[in-house]
């Protein structure tokens, strides 16, 4: 059955220039990307995404690793396709914790935890399809993504500002 998950390669990942390194484990799944961008993380966004542990003692930690506080302020976020997707992309990411992660996984090769207990494991991978459709949605815009992986709809917007090349 064709998955989508999401990915990220974390500040830390990216601060240690682990990006080709994650990339060619990676592409051991066989799974297309379908999306991928360099992201600035706010605030929001990161409290969007780890809403499910607002309540552990390590929250605010987390909060300030996903936006870079202590590395880059930048995450790569990407969208895999493909058979299995979720399955395969976990079983290469490893365990979330780096220290019981198998030591060939990305997290077990590259991840630490840090002396405040932050899991520095380079990664991100969805747990699960509702997790994924969830992330995905947060991260990124339905026309940001090469497939129609989920169902959309259009919105006419009048008196929308954006952003154009000068």
């Amino acid at each position: 059955m064709n998955q989508q998950t999401l990915i990220l390669i974390k500040p830390d990942g990216l601060k240690k220039s682990l990006t080709g390194n994650v990339l060619t484990r990676l592409s051991e799944t066989k799974l297309d990307i379908v999306a991928t961008k360099i992201v600035k993380v706010s605030r929001k966004l990161a409290e969007e995404h780890y809403s499910a542990l607002r309540d552990k003692p390590f929250y605010e930690e987390l909060i300030k690793y996903i936006m870079g506080d202590y590395h880059k302020h930048k995450v790569m976020a990407m969208v895999y396709y493909g058979e299995s997707a979720i399955d395969k992309v976990r079983e290469i990411c490893g365990a979330t914790n780096p220290e019981e992660a198998d030591p060939v996984s990305i997290r077990g090769a590259y991840g630490r935890i840090t002396t405040k207990g932050v899991y520095e494991n380079v990664i991100h991978a969805s747990r699960n399809s509702e997790e994924a459709e969830r992330e995905i949605k947060l991260w990124f815009e339905p026309d940001e993504i090469i497939v129609d992986i989920y169902p959309t709809g259009i919105l006419e917007l009048k008196s929308v500002k954006k952003r154009i090349w000068a």
